[in-house]
């Protein structure tokens, strides 16, 4: 199981802080995490690399040293690291501690955090040496602590408290708690296996699977998700705001490193199978797309992967996604640092997987998501069936990955396909070609006679694949049951029998897959092929098998562990050969390191004649060599060889750098052969579909390469073609000359445990790699080495202008001195050799940043009197181009303004000349056609009045008499007519102004007769109100009371009239006081109509004198509506006097009947104040 989070980068809240090189936070970090997470974080495999008794204490104490120590650290590890010095080389004097050691009353002393605290060592060296490791015998390091020390004995406690005594010599000393965990394995003060296995352990359980080991990055699977990866952590990185060990950092350090020394640079992923290699390769493609993208192309980069993945990775027992092929992406830059294209090469498709897998595996992972996620059309095109339905992928009985969906997988591999420009056509020719793999292995065999020939069953799997690769179904059944050989000018046909053809079959099969694979591969360089944008700059990411031991180790196993020697062999060159040799040609004074070099075992391999590649291709050639005979053949050769071992039957054993392996020489000379016979493919040629015809020339011209050394005549002349070791050998010989012209950059990946369980952390297995890889032989190495060198004239040319002092005229020699001086480099943090200077891990690193910010001041004050300049020169050019504008401006309207001066002046003599002629023209016509006119009118007069009209001698003309009154009369009446309209005219002129002057008159009228109606209305209301006012005084004179029915008037006047004229004596006086009461009564009413019809008539006429002047809208005519309420008013005005006059008489007489004269006299003055009011 792999890396997943590599596939969909998760972006974390709260990601881990790792320990950095800075070590004064490393103390902080350090106190925080003893004691109190180990015992929650260490699995059990490693508690016993940490127990200690719970109630133990150290004191502050220092313990002498051998050597003269200076404050602990021997005098030549002081210079051994970036910022910290390591007492590794110092032999720790192992004293008897039963006299100065309390256990129960003993403190730690920490070390103050000030610049000197990790020279001085003396604070822990008690600690240092009462912790030590011990081997159990089960192989596993166990920590325990030494209660004493007795000669050359020593007492240790273990953990759960058992206490065992072992030999001094055996202990291996341990780091103190504080160191737990570094990022760095250079920062250990004791660097030994056990030390090494438990703090790569503590940063595991921590999620912090990257750790440094000197040049290394050391990554341990984690089989889970981390959050590491994301935009968040590619920034931080890209910004170097985070200097944590990761693939990230790998990356950044080789792009950085390419535009600054202009040399291509290399990460070269190496690792066992499961341990992570493919997944770190994508992480570091990743990185570099972030970092150098722009172009676009980096997106198909990337894209390249889940196709390289489907059709070159499989399933095994160790790993559910191991890559069956080498593969190298060369990425190329250009040169501002962008991305501009890329090329894949491969190497060793293992293409047995197609047609046989172990039980538990499965064969490739495109055979799986095809039958899994291809459409229904696709799927009845095809033919397709279910995975169990196919005997190639059948016989492992395993179908499926835990947690991987293969029909979504599927959809992302054609995603991709699509985004690397490979057409729907190709697609379905590619996945054409798959179904066809599969139906061959479906193709049966029966027996036709006695010799045990056999021909192919014409089922559905033979029509089948006929159908897809396009051929005769004929033709296919005669390939894959005779072969034509040729002898001399003849040819022979010769029936196969069942072994034979079955091995016919899986041929195809195999030549199919490996050509469309090859094919894929040739499409995606033609996608991301640089053309004319190289510029020779390129980063190489190796991602290649690990090194593989199972219980059966066949052909694959020994190409793949002979290219994994030749890697191991260009790492050790790299980091020990050549810095070794390095240090000896440039004089500097340098203490050896051994190491353990595997070219013994490469010779094994390589060597000629007798070598396992040698003999193995001679074996291949001869006609009846088998697999034991080449098993023979090398133990009779190579037992002298200390890399080679025997083993009975078709064994045989070679020791490489990661450990003893067994191979079986079974189908070893078959492989290697990797023939497929004329017949096939002449088969595929004459197919009706593209991509098999492209496959069959591929195999013509492979088979036109020559095999040096005797032929063997199993197959013909098709036969003489490269075996596959000479060929991988080839390919792995130019991989090593590409890789020695870069800068590499090494990534070992280990693999914590064989279950891909997370969590688990095995010793052995972990330990087995980390031996394999050295890894501690370089991290000694670089301590005590000097990992950065510069050429003087390099170093003098790139940091001389920092000197303060001018030394242009001195050597590169000087000026590099001067320079280590100017920046009080110390002496044992550099050497300086023959032709280079040579500095410890971080010293470039001051140099470098000081030349950065000083080169980016130098940018700024440069930028800023540049801008000066510019802006001045701009105010200048700005200034003399307003004036060349002003002046061509001026020119040029001055040529256009007389320019159309003289245009107008043209354009108005033509108007004037056209309309001249226009006029005159057209005065021309009304003369010509009134002279027309009048000429007809006078022919017509003179016509019709030629009968009274006569011509004298004279020329005169005479007319008559009669005539002539006539005319005369008829102008006079003509005149009188006319005085007439004009009288007319003037009396409607006078009417008109009469109108008017009555319509003004009228509005006046109208206005007065609005107010004359109020003042009316007054007067009649105070009329009433004086009415009321006597009656009540002349019926209070009376002391009468009575009343008088309103309806009776008329009777009750009739009463009076005949009461009045009878008279009489007694009864006189109560009947003039009725008709008074009913007098009152009468004159009451009137006064209530008046204030009503008063009420009515005002607010009626003060609605129309609104609705006149425009306060109110209504859908009626003013005028009209107020002349009718005027007729309204006279009437009832009529009515209303004729009652009054009625009762003023009828009361007149009742006044002069009664009182004589006083009353008569009020009455007439009431009346007469009465009728003083014109209505």
């Amino acid at each position: 199981m792999l890396f997943r989070p590599f596939f969909t980068p998760v972006a974390f809240s709260s990601p881990h802080r790792p320990f950095h090189s800075d070590l004064s936070s490393l103390q902080n970090q350090k106190l925080l995490l003893c004691g109190k997470k180990m015992s929650q974080k260490v699995t059990p495999s490693m508690n016993s690399l940490k127990s200690l008794p719970a109630d133990y204490r150290f004191d502050g104490s220092s313990v002498p040293r051998k050597g003269g120590l200076r404050n602990g650290v021997s005098p030549s590890d002081t210079a051994a690291g970036d910022s910290e010095d390591s007492p590794y080389s110092g032999d720790v004097e192992h004293q008897s501690l039963a006299n100065d050691m309390d256990t129960d009353a003993a403190t730690v002393t920490l070390p103050q955090s000030d610049e000197r605290r990790w020279s001085d060592t003396s604070a822990y060296a008690r600690k240092k040496i009462l912790q030590s490791w011990i081997q159990l015998p089960n192989g596993k390091w166990e920590l325990g602590k030494i209660l004493s020390t007795s000669g050359e004995e020593s007492v240790l406690s273990l953990a759960e408290g058992k206490v065992i005594k072992v030999m001094s010599e055996t202990l291996v000393p341990a780091n103190p708690d504080i160191l737990d965990g570094v990022d760095d394995l250079m920062q250990l003060s004791y660097l030994n296996e056990p030390s090494v296995l438990y703090n790569l352990n503590y940063r595991y359980n921590e999620d912090m699977i990257y750790t440094k080991a000197g040049p290394v990055l050391v990554a341990v699977n984690p089989f889970k998700e981390v959050p590491l990866y994301g935009n968040r952590y590619i920034e931080a990185y890209m910004k170097r705001s985070n200097d944590s060990p990761h693939v990230y950092a790998i990356a950044d350090t080789a792009i950085r490193e390419m535009i600054r020394d202009e040399v291509n640079q290399s990460i070269i992923i190496s690792g066992e199978s499961g341990a992570g290699k493919t997944e770190t390769a994508k992480i570091a493609m990743q990185y570099l797309a972030a970092l150098g993208g722009g172009s676009g192309i980096e997106y198909e980069i990337l894209k390249t992967n889940p196709i390289l993945e489907a059709f070159g990775n499989a399933k095994t027992l160790r790993n559910d996604n191991s890559s069956r092929f080498g593969k190298l992406i060369e990425i190329h830059f250009s040169e501002t640092g962008k991305i501009s294209g890329a090329q894949v090469q491969t190497f060793l498709l293992e293409k047995s997987r197609v047609v046989q897998c172990a039980e538990g595996e499965r064969s490739y992972h495109i055979f799986y998501q095809l039958c899994a996620g291809a459409s229904p059309p696709l799927r009845e095109k095809l033919n397709l069936k279910s995975a169990r339905e196919y005997k190639y992928l059948g016989q492992s009985n395993c179908y499926s990955i835990n947690g991987v969906d293969d029909a979504e997988r599927f959809h992302t591999v054609k995603e991709a396909l699509d985004i690397v420009h490979v057409s729907k056509e190709d697609q379905e020719s590619v996945f054409a070609m798959l179904a066809a793999v599969l139906w061959l292995g479906n193709v049966s065999f029966t027996v036709i006679d006695n010799e045990n020939h056999v021909e192919p069953v014409a089922d559905e799997s033979l029509s089948t694949v006929a159908k897809l690769i396009g051929c005769n179904i004929n033709e296919l059944k005669l390939s894959l049951s005779k072969r034509n050989m040729r002898v001399g000018k003849d040819t022979i046909v010769q029936k196969l029998t069942l072994p034979q053809a079955i091995d016919a079959r899986d041929a195809l099969a195999k030549s199919i897959y490996s050509c469309l694979f090859d094919w894929l591969v040739e499409q995606i360089n033609k996608s991301l092929a640089v053309g004319k944008r190289r510029t020779g700059r390129s980063i190489s990411i190796l991602d290649i098998y690990g090194f593989e031991s199972f219980d059966k180790n066949s052909f694959e196993q020994f190409c793949i562990n002979y290219a994994n020697e030749r890697l191991q062999q260009h790492f050790n060159r790299h980091l020990f050969k050549l810095e070794q040799e390095e240090y000896i040609q440039d004089g500097i004074d340098w203490t050896r390191v051994d190491f353990e070099d595997n070219q013994d075992c490469l010779s094994l391999f390589e060597k000629k004649p007798l070598g396992l590649l040698s003999l193995l291709d001679e074996e291949s050639t001869f006609p009846n060599g088998t697999d034991l005979t080449l098993a023979n053949k090398l133990k009779q050769h190579l037992l002298s060889n200390s890399c080679f071992r025997g083993d009975r039957g078709k064994l045989f054993t070679v020791v490489h750098y990661a450990g003893e392996v067994t191979y079986e020489t079974t189908g070893f000379l078959e492989k290697n052969r990797d023939l497929l016979h004329l017949d096939s493919i002449q088969l595929l040629s004459s197919c009706s579909c593209h991509l098999p015809q492209a496959f069959a020339s591929s195999m013509l011209i492979q088979s036109e390469k020559p095999v040096v050394g005797s032929l063997h005549k199993a197959g013909g002349a098709d036969s003489q073609r490269l075996s596959v070791a000479t060929k991988f050998k080839g390919q792995l010989f130019q991989l090593m000359q590409r890789l020695g012209n870069t800068t590499p950059h090494f990534i070992r990946c280990i693999k914590p445990n064989n279950v891909q369980s997370p969590g688990l952390y095995e010793q052995g297995l972990v330990l087995q790699q980390l031996r394999c890889c050295g890894v501690l032989e370089v991290v000694r190495i670089s301590r005590s080495g000097f990992p950065t060198r510069m050429s003087h004239q390099k170093f003098a040319r790139r940091y001389g202008f920092l000197l303060v002092e001018n030394f242009a005229d001195k050597d590169p020699l000087s000026v590099s001195v001067a320079i280590l001086h100017q920046f009080n480099i110390l002496p044992e943090m550099y050497q300086v050799g023959y032709t280079k200077l040579f500095f410890r891990t971080g010293q470039i690193g001051v140099l470098e940043d000081t030349r950065n910010r000083t080169l980016h001041g130098i940018l700024r004050v440069q930028s800023s009197f540049r801008g000066y300049k510019a802006r001045c020169h701009l105010k200048e050019l700005r200034m003399g181009i307003y004036t060349l504008q002003s002046f061509v401006r001026g020119e040029k309207v001055r040529k256009e303004f007389a320019y159309l001066r003289r245009r107008h002046r043209a354009a108005a003599t033509i108007q004037s000349q056209v309309k001249s002629k226009i006029a005159r023209k057209e005065y021309k016509g009304i003369t010509e056609a009134s002279l027309v006119i009048q000429s007809a009118i006078r022919g017509w007069l003179v016509r019709r009045c030629s009968g009274d009209i006569g011509w004298l001698k004279s020329g005169e003309v005479l007319v008559k008499a009669s005539v002539l009154s006539e005319l005369q009369r008829r102008v006079l009446k003509a005149e009188a007519a006319l005085r007439e309209k004009e009288e007319e005219n003037d009396i409607l002129q006078q009417r008109l102004q009469q109108y008017e002057n009555r319509w003004s008159e009228y509005e006046k009228k109208m206005k007065s007769m609005e107010e004359i109606w109020q003042k009316q209305m007054r007067s009649l209301q105070s009329s009433l109100s004086i009415a009321k006012k006597s009656l009540a005084v002349e019926n209070s004179a009376r002391n009468s009371d009575a009343s008088v029915n309103a309806s009776d008037w008329d009777s009750g006047s009739n009463q009076l009239k005949s009461q009045t004229s009878k008279g009489g004596g007694g009864g006189r006086q109560q009947q003039q006081q009725r008709p008074m009461s009913a007098g009152l009564s009468v004159i009451g009413r009137l006064a209530e109509e008046f204030e009503q019809r008063a009420q009515v008539f005002g607010d009626d006429a003060k609605f129309l004198v609104e609705v006149k002047s425009g306060q109110v809208e209504a859908n009626l005519n003013p005028d009209r509506e107020l002349r009718r309420l005027k007729q309204m008013f006279e009437t009832w005005k009529k009515d209303y006097g004729g009652r009054l006059r009625e009762t003023k008489m009828i009361l007149s007489k009742l006044g002069s009947e009664e009182s004589g004269g006083s009353m008569e006299k009020v009455k007439r003055k009431w009346w007469g104040r009465r009728y003083s009011t014109r209505y």
